[in-house]
């Protein structure tokens, strides 16, 4: 698409834990209103990013979280010259970067000036798959707009850069549309779920967001330090399908299995990467590698949910406690976690 911790978590932590747009509110009993009312008590602390790039420019949205403190999309502003944010009063203000992070797709903003507004709450869980949600942002540069969905999933990955991924995302029906990149996905309740981020080009009602429970990860780090720390294990990884679980005689198709291990990375001696290779089906499987089936006592069934724990539950400088199968039998070994390195 397009292109002080205290104070913030202070802020975000008067979000509301309750699903919204379950049950209408009792002043409104048929709903008719319900995305109205979350329209006039979010539209405030939207505002539309323009950037000025050596080929020109962009545009994007973001939101205030914390004072002048507005959160958009890394990508939105990964280019630019200079930045500019054009708030609910209409007036356009010349706006710094104050931190940004690739890995996340996150960036936090500070404009001048700032107009006084209401800031959005960054909701401390997730709505249920079903939940009705509302995206506000400037498509195309139409400030102000906003398209109704639900979540239609929870705990997706998009790419990010260097082969990783954006983790725990939350996926929308509500059209997404260059421009709304850095806007607000947000409850009924008025609190974000997330950050849009992307959509699938040539795809119906198919969105994403950087959720909710990541951002209040990273965004405080961006306000005090510019740049955030990702934990880092330093292995190349599949998902368990049916043919590597034949392959390696696995009892299910579960787990993540370990490919590859990064020499000197922070798994290097600890974790087995692949040592062979087998044909399952005329494909070729790697085999002889660990299978990671729980981290620091929680299970672990996909590579998504690998993802999400090191993203929300670790830090750099962690003792990581991984429970692997390997050679048959079930074993629990752990590392001390390094930090991501930088993208190229």
């Amino acid at each position: 698409m397009e292109q002080t911790r205290r104070g913030f978590l202070g802020a975000v932590g008067a979000a509301a834990a309750a699903t919204a747009g379950c049950m209408a509110p009792a002043s409104d009993p048929g709903g008719t209103q319900r995305f109205e009312r979350a329209y006039e008590s979010v539209s405030g602390a939207v505002a539309r990013v323009r950037t000025y790039t050596d080929a020109g420019g962009g545009q994007g949205s973001a939101f205030r979280v914390d004072g002048g403190h507005l959160v958009t999309n890394e990508h939105v502003i990964a280019a630019a010259n200079r930045v500019s944010v054009q708030y609910a009063d209409g007036a356009w203000r010349d706006a710094e970067v104050v931190g940004a992070d690739p890995y996340s797709d996150l960036a936090v903003l500070r404009a001048e000036s700032p107009p006084p507004g209401p800031e959005l709450p960054l909701r401390e869980d997730l709505p249920n798959v079903g939940a009705e949600v509302l995206v506000v942002g400037a498509p195309f540069g139409l400030d102000g707009s906003a398209t109704a969905g639900i979540v239609s999933g929870r705990n997706r990955t998009i790419p990010a850069p260097n082969d990783f991924s954006v983790p725990d995302v939350v996926q929308v029906d509500a059209p997404l549309n260059p421009g709304n990149s850095g806007g607000p996905i947000v409850d009924l309740d008025g609190n974000a779920v997330a950050v849009a981020t992307a959509r699938v080009p040539g795809a119906d009602n198919l969105g994403f967001g950087v959720s909710s429970r990541l951002a209040r990860r990273v965004v405080p780090r961006l306000v005090e330090a510019g740049s955030y720390d990702h934990a880092y294990m330093g292995v190349g990884v599949a998902g368990v399908d049916p043919a590597i679980a034949a392959a390696n005689d696995l009892p299910e198709a579960r787990g993540v299995y370990v490919v590859s291990v990064v020499d000197g990375g922070p798994a290097d001696g600890t974790l087995r990467g692949s040592t062979g290779e087998a044909t399952v089906e005329g494909m070729p499987v790697p085999t002889g590698g660990d299978t990671i089936v729980g981290l620091d006592g929680v299970g672990i069934a996909t590579r998504a949910d690998l993802s999400r724990h090191l993203a929300l539950e670790t830090s750099p400088g962690d003792d990581l406690e991984a429970r692997v199968l390997r050679d048959g039998s079930e074993e629990t070994v752990s590392f001390a976690l390094d930090e991501r390195p930088a993208p190229n």
